[in-house]
């Protein structure tokens, strides 16, 4: 047999058809430009459209376009998001359209009214990153909403009492509005708004969430916050104000001094330490459901003790971030019989019903990144050099936000990750790469798979963590797909791993060569012959073909497991799933295709392989249905389909030296090409 054939291609002619495409996006490029994934290239487009450049490509302020546009991982993922909408195609118009009005939601500021000036000084010397949770006021107005976890970044702008009441009330702006509202306070911070000693005046920071928005019924008034006792005073120890403050409420006490007293009747404490972590929400059974969050506190002895939050409180963990100053006076002490560290004497903090929070938020610093603002900057896995000798790569730096622990985010790094620019103490990476080996950890009781991935610069091995079982669908080897949400770190053994957590905020991972609208978006793709895969790198083809030689076609129904999509087997009376290792009970087992078959087009010929949604598409029959069929019947039902014309997306599953390849021979019976997707036209 020749080769091109034991690679389940048989070339007949040279040239590929040729594909309409009505809605094509004329880029200029060279030479070396016409070799890139047509995804990332579009991406890229998308990028110079949203942060044009200045007239004079080497004006000064070029780089700060760059800096103020969407980053690269931002337009990825939205394109990505649409897809998954339209799962019957995009154009570049709806894409445009669509990264167009999302970009400007998320920088719109209204500006007709003019912000209070305490607000403007403060915003000359505003660095602090926002909070995850946060909402605008704007946005409050806008939306006639907000929810219980939201998070307010406000300034005080006035203080007053309602007449003949004495309700006070505080009018509250942020740096990203022009609206301000108007807060009742809760009546245990009425002390911080007393004419002689209160801080609460104009100009001062707070931190509010757990609030309820209170609307007009009549729509005559404007929308006010209700009470929330969850609201949180910002500190500077820069100020001499909050200097003297922090110096002579919280200096005084410290942890060792409640191991001693503990929890002494009539004694009230105002402590001041670190926030070293800041544990998940637990839901604690045993106590009815209640609950709890734990954050380890490291006062300036090195002494630690837990703040445990409980019911409604952990609301405030919205406000809270690991390396901030928290200052906590009159705690709840409690008594603290599990998982507190060794040192925390049996007692721990809570948040009481008199207790008030201080908290001098954690700035975090910049590290300088270098970036080259030449397009396509990697070619394999270094900078690409200029065509001309003459011309010089031009890099430059960029600040990124580094947190308490040194750790840089990337997650608005405006160009793409390629694989070796990764390194130690990195989060918010994005990765576009195949997947070259997959596997589940068995060592572990945790569902954690390790996924090795290649791109054009190198390969990684990613460690991927999930809140239950495996829930992304089904994923091969040779699969294209975009992860979003990694951290890098050094292992005790100094090797770089990365890591993604199901549930870490920021997270998405998409299988772009299982997405259905990869097919009818040309915008995102450019069509391949047959004749020309073998001579193709990793990655997904998108080639239009017709079913042939139905006669050696081979069709048959096998059970598969529901949550990722491959095949399970029986073992000792059971039913295992050959990919997530684990037992399958019967109601998560769907019975699927699992079909080899010729495909063609004008070029060539490839025998190639499919299972589950993809083979029910190609043959026009739910397995259920086919399963149903007699015999006779099931063996001349192929023949009706010959030269039906059909899109397919095919991916290189032969890799040679992956663990998981046990399973992959069980699946593809040592067919290299699996047809992932097909629309028929």
């Amino acid at each position: 047999m020749a080769s091109s054939e034991r690679n389940g291609i048989v070339s007949e002619h040279s040239n590929a058809m040729d594909l309409d495409d009505h809605d094509s996006i004329i880029y200029s490029e060279d030479e070396e430009e016409k070799n890139i994934d047509p995804f990332i290239k579009f991406i890229n487009y998308a990028k110079s459209i949203l942060s044009p450049p200045s007239d004079g490509e080497d004006s000064p302020g070029n780089e700060e376009r760059e800096r103020g546009g969407p980053g690269w991982s931002w337009i990825a993922s939205r394109v990505l998001k649409t897809c998954v909408s339209y799962s019957s195609g995009v154009t570049p118009a709806i894409l445009l359209a669509e990264l167009s009005q999302a970009w400007n939601e998320q920088r719109k500021i209204i500006a007709p009214r003019k912000r209070p000036e305490c607000i403007s000084q403060l915003k000359k010397k505003h660095k602090r990153a926002k909070l995850p949770n946060t909402v605008t006021i704007d946005t409050i107005y806008e939306k006639n909403f907000l929810s219980l976890n939201s998070v307010l970044e406000a300034v005080v702008v006035d203080t007053y009492k309602l007449p003949g009441t004495n309700i006070w009330m505080i009018t509250l702006g942020d740096f990203w509005s022009s609206n301000t509202i108007d807060l009742y306070l809760h009546r245990k911070f009425y002390d911080l708004v007393s004419l002689d000693t209160g801080i609460l005046k104009k100009g001062m920071e707070i931190f509010l969430t757990g609030c309820y928005l209170r609307i007009s019924t009549d729509g005559a008034g404007y929308p006010r916050l209700l009470p929330t006792e969850y609201l949180v005073v910002l500190l500077d120890e820069e100020k001499d104000d909050d200097a003297m403050l922090l110096g002579a409420q919280f200096c005084s006490d410290s942890f060792s001094s409640v191991f001693v007293n503990g929890a002494s009747e009539g004694t009230s404490y105002s402590l001041y330490a670190r926030i070293e972590s800041i544990g998940p929400l637990e839901i604690l059974e045993k106590c009815g459901g209640i609950k709890r969050i734990q954050i380890r506190l490291t006062d300036n002895d090195g002494v630690q003790m837990d703040f445990f939050l409980w019911g409604e409180q952990v609301v405030l963990a919205n406000v809270l971030s690991t390396g901030s100053m928290l200052a906590i006076d009159r705690p709840f002490i409690g008594s603290s019989s599990e998982g507190g560290p060794k040192n925390c004497g049996g007692v721990c903090l809570e948040y009481g019903s008199v207790t008030q929070l201080y908290l001098v938020p954690f700035v975090r610093q910049g590290e300088q990144v270098c970036v080259a603002l030449t397009p396509n900057r990697f070619k394999g896995s270094r900078l690409s050099t200029p065509s001309c000798p003459t011309q010089s790569l031009k890099v430059s730096q960029m600040t990124l936000p580094c947190d308490s622990q040194g750790s840089v985010d990337f997650s608005s790094y405006p160009f793409q990750s390629f694989i070796t620019e990764l390194h130690d103490k990195m989060t918010g990476i994005s990765i576009y790469a195949v997947v070259t080996d997959i596997f589940r950890e068995t060592n572990t009781e945790k569902s954690i798979f390790s996924l090795r991935m290649q791109d054009s610069s190198g390969t990684i091995c990613a460690k991927l963590q999930f809140s239950g079982s495996w829930s992304l669908g089904r994923l091969s080897l040779g699969h294209t797909v975009y992860i979003c949400g990694l951290t890098c770190s050094k292992t005790k053994q100094k090797r770089l791993e990365a890591r993604w957590c199901e549930n870490d905020p920021g997270t998405s991972f998409v299988n772009l060569s299982c997405l259905p609208a990869i097919l009818n978006s040309s915008c995102l793709h450019e069509s391949s012959c047959l004749a020309d895969l073998s001579k193709s790198g990793l990655g997904t083809h998108i080639c239009r073909v017709w079913l042939d030689q139905i006669d050696h076609c081979h069709v048959s129904t096998r059970l598969a497991h529901a949550a990722c999509g491959h095949f399970v087997k029986s073992s000792c009376g059971s039913v295992e799933c050959e990919f997530c290792c684990c037992r399958c009970e019967t109601k998560e087992l769907r019975r699927t295709f699992h079909l080899k078959i010729t495909v063609a087009d004008e070029s060539g010929k490839a025998f190639a392989w499919c299972s589950g949604q993809t083979a029910s598409e190609l043959l026009q029959i739910s397995p259920d249905e086919f399963y149903e069929l007699p015999e006779e019947e099931q063996v001349i039902y192929p023949c009706s389909l010959e030269n039906e014309t059909y899109m397919i997306a095919l991916v290189n599953s032969a890799q040679q030296d992956a663990i998981f390849k046990e399973q992959v021979t069980t699946e593809n019976d040592m067919l290299p090409w699996e047809i992932t997707r097909a629309l028929k036209l």
